[in-house]
């Protein structure tokens, strides 16, 4: 049971603390790290937002503003669902399965919603099957995602996107595309903890452990056959 097993060398306890306490600097230097580029976000200067753009919910069309719900704060995930898609994308929905009660963020003065291209029925059906509450709107009407980078020559971009309201003026503040929503998908820092990792063939694991392509083995949460 060592390396060529593919699973870690056997060692005593001493020898095991010694090397944790090793890799506990490198963690908390990453946590320091982490706040410092938070710090550098809040201070990114903003750009107003004037397009009057227009949203089709599950009560009738509303308003950018109106998604921010009388809050200062708007997070929104730009969620990959194409108007002619039957069913929303694999990593966009494990995002959404990670959005737990929207309680703690608005009590930070903070709204989460999701929009898509497809239309409100699909939406709708969709978030009925995969069991989530959460706010979600379709940009279908508009050139919102295409203004925002979430929709790229026709192909969908997974993005989260950060807008501030003062008044009735808003600004977007932040947005970030691909493997930066991981942060925000707890599956994947879960799976980071584990000797086997993510089991993706670019991680830096040793040999013989288990390695697919990246995201290969993504699915809808319903549709994992164990």
């Amino acid at each position: 049971m060592n390396d060529d097993h593919g699973l870690p060398p056997i060692v005593s306890r001493a020898e095991w603390q010694a090397a944790r306490d090793a890799l506990l600097l490198q963690e908390k230097a990453l946590t320091r790290l982490k706040d410092a580029v938070s710090a550098q976000r809040r201070r990114l200067p903003m750009v107003e937002v004037t397009t009057p753009y227009e949203f089709d919910g599950p009560d009738g069309p509303v308003t950018l503003l109106e998604l921010f719900d009388g809050r200062p704060q708007l997070i929104m995930q730009h969620f990959m669902f194409g108007t002619d898609w039957e069913e929303g994308c694999d990593g966009c929905s494990m995002m959404a399965d990670h959005i737990g009660p929207l309680s703690h963020l608005h009590a930070r003065r903070t709204s989460f919603v999701m929009v898509s291209r497809a239309p409100v029925p699909k939406l709708t059906a969709f978030a009925q099957r995969m069991g989530w509450s959460l706010p979600w709107y379709s940009s279908g009407r508009s050139t919102f995602n295409e203004d925002f980078g979430a929709t790229v020559d026709g192909e969908e971009r997974q993005a989260i996107s950060v807008f501030l309201r003062d008044q009735d003026r808003i600004f977007h503040t932040w947005s970030t595309f691909a493997r930066g929503e991981e942060p925000f998908m707890l599956v994947f820092d879960l799976l980071d903890l584990t000797p086997y990792g993510r089991q993706e063939s670019w991680e830096l694991t040793p040999p013989g452990r288990p390695q697919d392509p990246p995201y290969a083995w993504m699915r809808l949460h319903d549709s994992y056959s164990d």
